[in-house]
């Protein structure tokens, strides 16, 4: 008998040699490409942007070894420049004092879009799924959507008060359910905005008192809390009241005695909530009000501090709240127990602190010294200075754990 599978063996060997021969490049260069990436690929929950105001400039900074990975030019005026984040973290929203709109891809620190949408603009908002960026404007005073991927325009929301006069937006804030609440200053209004449809936006128009400003949204998107200019007090919409109506809290704070000459507004929703309160900035008064969310926002109490409170942050366990202040008080950081409601600790961190952010979990808070070109990070367990980072007349500070809260 003839053996036929002498040839089928030495051609399988042969088959297998060759295969051998071809994989190895094959898997060297799968290894090398993988390998690549390893170095390549980072994650964005704990990156952040600080703003550098004077240059027109931005840093990325990433706060698990506190430092910069990379400096972005071409901003305008960021005067008063404030940053959303998109829902992954990767993208960087700048509003610019000159009504620029700038998109950021912080993965690889360069502009995708840019637009010049108003004539002066003081902060954004993006909504809640993710897909819609809104700035709010002084110059001419209103609102505009645009698409969060492209910036293409999708509508313009003047913001005409009850007199037919245009208002400044001075506070913008994303809410649940697609929708915005801003504060219309001169027209002493809130609007709710439904932004489900963007190109067909509906609003609900609240009278909120005098001179309404920035905004409060609670963590669980019920509230949102607005500081009134023009007259003592604040004013509160429950936003799961249907419809919604604003009214009045902590009436008269001030009552009895004069206030003082106001240097700084709060701005930037820089209120905190903690331990179930709201602890909130008093204009004209060197003290921290504090409001009882469960007792209908009554006063709960009040701290007073060194000076006009600009900031009043919460950590994110509420354990601490962290004040800075107004000229001429703004070298000073203070740091109150909200357990006692008692300052804790002063801090002269620098000349001229205007930010503070807390990292993610709250171990650390960076301050931005504008008149020290630099920025100076705090262990908030210790209070020790743990770095400083060199930046040019620094003004916010942003945080990519933003994108995962209401009203940020």
């Amino acid at each position: 008998m003839v053996d036929r599978s002498t040839p089928i063996r030495a051609s399988a060997r042969r088959t297998e040699t060759m295969m051998r021969r071809t994989a190895l490049p094959v898997v060297l260069a799968l290894s090398a490409l993988l390998a690549g990436c390893a170095t390549a690929v980072r994650g964005t929950g704990d990156l952040g942007v600080v703003v550098e105001r004077a240059a027109g400039r931005i840093q990325v900074v990433e706060t698990s070894g506190m430092t910069r990975l990379a400096t972005i030019d071409g901003f305008g005026d960021l005067s008063h420049a404030s940053v959303v984040f998109a829902r992954d973290g990767r993208y960087a929203y700048v509003f610019g004092r000159d009504g620029g709109l700038t998109r950021v891809d912080l993965l690889n620190a360069k502009v995708t879009h840019r637009t010049i949408q108003a004539g002066n603009s003081i902060g954004g908002a993006i909504t809640q799924d993710g897909r819609v960026v809104a700035a709010q404007n002084y110059e001419p005073g209103g609102i505009r959507l645009f698409d969060a991927a492209t910036l293409e325009p999708l509508a313009d929301i003047p913001a005409i008060g009850p007199d037919g006069r245009r208002s400044k937006v001075v506070g913008l804030a994303d809410l649940p359910g697609k929708r915005l609440a801003a504060s219309l200053f001169e027209a002493g209004e809130i609007w709710i905005i439904d932004v489900a449809d963007p190109r067909h936006p509906k609003v609900t128009k609240l009278p909120a008192g005098k001179q309404p400003y920035d905004g409060l949204v609670t963590p669980d998107g019920r509230w949102y809390l607005a500081g009134l200019f023009g007259e003592d007090g604040l004013a509160l919409v429950d936003l799961w009241q249907t419809p919604p109506a604003a009214r009045h809290v902590l009436s008269g704070y001030g009552r009895g005695s004069a206030p003082l000459p106001v240097y700084k507004m709060p701005h930037l929703r820089g209120w905190a909530m903690a331990q179930g309160k709201a602890w909130l900035p008093a204009i004209g008064r060197h003290e921290v009000l504090i409001a009882d969310t469960a007792n209908a926002w009554q006063e709960a109490g009040r701290v007073e501090v060194a000076g006009q409170p600009v900031f009043v942050m919460a950590q994110p366990d509420g354990r601490q709240v962290w004040v800075n202040f107004a000229f001429p008080n703004n070298e000073t950081v203070q740091v109150i127990d909200t357990a006692t409601r008692k300052v804790v600790r002063t801090l002269k961190p620098c000349r001229g602190v205007l930010h503070m952010e807390f990292t993610p979990k709250g171990e650390a808070v960076w301050l931005s010294c504008r008149d020290d070109n630099r920025v100076v990070v705090y262990d908030t367990t210790t209070y020790e200075q743990l770095t400083t980072l060199p930046a040019d007349h620094p003004s916010g500070i942003f945080f990519t754990s933003r994108a995962q809260r209401f009203g940020m």
